[in-house]
């Protein structure tokens, strides 16, 4: 399966500010990707922490790391060393929640939630699943499974006839090669989310075409 595999980077870990790929990296990216989905500026930052991040979040700079990453600061930045003064600078507001209750599917686990000065807010659940790479999880309450390893756009919309058939079109007349399309939805008639990773960088000209389709409600995207 695709992303599935261990390469001599996952070994030697990726380049960062420490002291742990898992804990720091991953948490830092983690963020950076929420920071990249999130239509808007944040003016605050809610984390809430499970299973070993709840446990070992202040010790292993967790909390740096992920303020670091809201800030739009990537793993290896020097900056995520005084995030917490880099929030105040910039007009972040931050807490932590530690959560040891709720059973989550992996250990490194954090609900990152923003939100703007007109109120807007977005959840987004990510697992930091070793040698710095992550996985997102959750958008709102739609359960979702990409890692942004690929150029990716991430489109909101209803769930209804000819929206995905309109997107790939688009894809298409931008000859753009798909590596993977997946949709997430709450339900039928609902709302969802079409995600897809590419082999080649997204434009802005793209991104604004898919959205002036009358069933989407936004379209995001993130380069790693």
């Amino acid at each position: 399966m695709a992303n599935n595999y261990i390469g001599i980077f996952d070994v030697i870990g990726p380049v960062m500010v420490g002291p742990s790929s898992s804990h720091t990296s991953g948490a830092a990216t983690i963020a950076w990707m929420a920071r990249q989905i999130f239509s808007g500026t944040p003016v605050k930052a809610t984390f809430t922490l499970y299973g070993s991040f709840a446990d070992t979040y202040k010790g292993h700079g967790t909390d740096r790391a992920l303020i670091g990453g809201m800030l739009g600061y990537k793993s290896d930045d020097l900056r995520i060393r005084n995030a917490y003064e880099e929030a105040r600078a910039n007009g972040l507001e931050v807490d932590f929640i530690v959560d040891r209750e709720t059973f989550v599917s992996h250990p490194n686990t954090v609900d990152v939630v923003m939100e703007a000065a007109d109120g807007h807010t977005l959840l987004i659940r990510g697992e930091s699943i070793g040698g710095g790479r992550v996985r997102i999880r959750r958008l709102n309450d739609i359960e979702v499974d990409f890692t942004g390893e690929y150029s990716t756009m991430i489109v909101g919309h209803k769930d209804v006839t000819g929206t995905v058939a309109y997107i790939t079109k688009c894809l298409a007349e931008d000859k753009v090669n798909v590596a993977t399309l997946k949709l997430f939805r709450k339900g039928k008639g609902k709302d969802a989310f079409t995600v897809i990773e590419t082999d080649s960088f997204i434009t802005d000209e793209l991104k604004n075409k898919v959205l002036q389709y009358k069933t989407v409600k936004s379209v995001d995207l993130i380069e790693l």
